[in-house]
């Protein structure tokens, strides 16, 4: 027994100097500071994901069959993102045939995809014969060449599209959701992914919902699964989701989250048009922002006072089209510029392999092209740009200037917090512009235009 136990430290001490030797020119691993999360020098890593999917019929991520992995992750780069939300089904973990055994090529064959088969010898010619969970595992790598982030999220039981009410994978007890074949999973991808540094963080599982959610449950399953996943790999961030649909934590507010670590909890919401689509369609765009941001608040935005919140869902369709979305993501970007939350954009893939059925199904929320590597909407990106950008910190800054943040068209200005009459010579700027000058000129808070009654007192139109 203590040759055992000598053998056992031994083995945790060479992981790790393991760990250690992988992550030496990096500024992994990521901890929290209150609200922030920051590297090992204390500074803050502002993440700026976008979701790419990887739960869906196929368990492969999507896109690989029109585009090399290190294209994509290039790509990734170029477009402002340092992060990836890479979901998986529990599957994937706990079912060693799907994961050990069945290859990408199978995984086709058995779905009749012959075209993405193709597609694969093509783009990706070293992955398709792979098993699933090792073909997975080489696209996390690849994206920490490019120095990539990546949260790994347990995204649903059943690899399918995600998510209905009564589809079996909602809330713990629920068919296809078994407690404790879920932390076995958990385990199991935490130990396999503990030697990729740029594996960041776990979300232990995405929007739950159904009638089975209570907080008595929340509480035991989320803080064993957070152990679970702390004590394979104690190196990244654990990541909580709430209840209907990940929009609301509003039980964390009177009964807080008892773990035995600390410095690494993050919680996440998720929130689009559709979540409130009557608010949206009913009421005029600044009455329903103001209604929405108090329901974000209330649901888990007030857990920023003590923790990072992670919006690690949101999107729009980017055809422009969608009265509603247009409406709703001035008011979300709004909101993640005041508060500098981290976030996750749906999505970055813009088809699919097969989902619901459909083959090839075009994603009008992806970042990209059906092509797998064109932007979709350029405006769109553009507006994102200011939160790409780390805008506030932990460390305590003076407070020369304001920067006015205006969401409908996503440009920029600087205004002085002495002199509130005085802003950047050349007024509204792309956030590009505005951070060479702000990298010389202090910013203090982003205040956000909003026509009619803004959350800050500033109008803009």
């Amino acid at each position: 027994m203590k040759t055992a136990n000598v053998l056992k430290r031994m083995f945790s001490f060479f992981i790790f100097l393991l760990f250690s030797f992988v992550t030496k020119n990096m500024a992994y691993p990521l901890s929290t500071n209150s609200r922030w999360i920051i590297n090992q020098r204390g500074e803050r890593t502002k993440l700026a994901c976008a979701n790419w999917p990887a739960h869906l019929q196929t368990a492969v991520p999507e896109g690989l069959s029109k585009q090399p992995v290190d294209a994509v992750a290039e790509k990734i780069v170029a477009m402002g993102f340092n992060c990836v939300r890479l979901t998986w089904p529990l599957d994937l973990a706990t079912n060693l045939t799907l994961g050990t055994i069945v290859t990408v090529r199978d995984s086709f064959q058995s779905l009749g995809l012959n075209n993405d088969i193709s597609g694969f010898e093509t783009n990706n010619p070293s992955m398709i014969d792979l098993p699933l969970i090792q073909a997975y595992k080489s696209v996390v790598t690849t994206l920490g060449k490019y120095n990539v982030m990546v949260i790994l999220d347990n995204h649903l039981t059943k690899p399918g599209w995600c998510c209905g009410n009564d589809d079996g994978n909602g809330f713990f007890g629920d068919t296809f959701f078994d407690p404790a074949t879920w932390i076995s999973g958990l385990t199991y991808m935490a130990t396999v992914f503990i030697n990729e540094g740029n594996v960041v963080g776990m979300s232990l599982r995405n929007e739950l919902r159904g009638p089975k959610q209570n907080v008595d449950d929340w509480f035991k399953y989320m803080q064993q699964g957070a152990e679970a996943v702390h004590e394979a790999n104690p190196y990244i961030l654990v990541i909580l989701s709430g209840f209907s649909y990940d929009t609301d934590l509003s039980f964390v507010q009177s009964r807080p989250v008892n773990l035995s670590f600390s410095g690494k909890l993050v919680f996440e919401l998720h929130r689009y048009a559709f979540t409130n689509t009557e608010i949206w369609s009913s009421k005029n765009p600044n009455d329903a922002c103001g209604e929405v941001l108090k329901m974000i608040d209330d649901g888990g935005g007030f857990i920023l006072r003590d923790f990072p919140v992670f919006l690690s869902e949101f999107g729009i369709d980017s055809r422009g089209g969608n009265v509603n979305d247009n409406r709703y993501i001035g008011c979300i970007l709004g909101w993640a510029a005041e508060n500098d939350v981290d976030w996750s954009i749906w999505a970055l893939t813009g088809s699919y392999y097969l989902r619901e059925g459909e083959q090839g199904m075009i994603e009008y929320y992806g970042v990209l092209g059906s092509d797998g590597i064109s932007v979709r909407n350029n405006s769109f990106l553009q507006r994102l740009s200011l939160i790409q950008s780390t805008l506030r910190g932990p460390d305590p800054q003076p407070e020369l200037d304001n920067l006015i943040f205006h969401p409908l068209t996503g440009l920029c200005m600087l205004q002085s917090s002495l002199d509130p009459t005085k802003t950047s010579r050349s007024a509204w700027r792309t956030p590009d512009q505005t951070h060479r000058l702000s990298s010389v000129r202090r910013v203090a808070r982003p205040l956000v235009c909003r026509n009619g009654k803004p959350s800050q007192p500033l109008i803009c139109s």
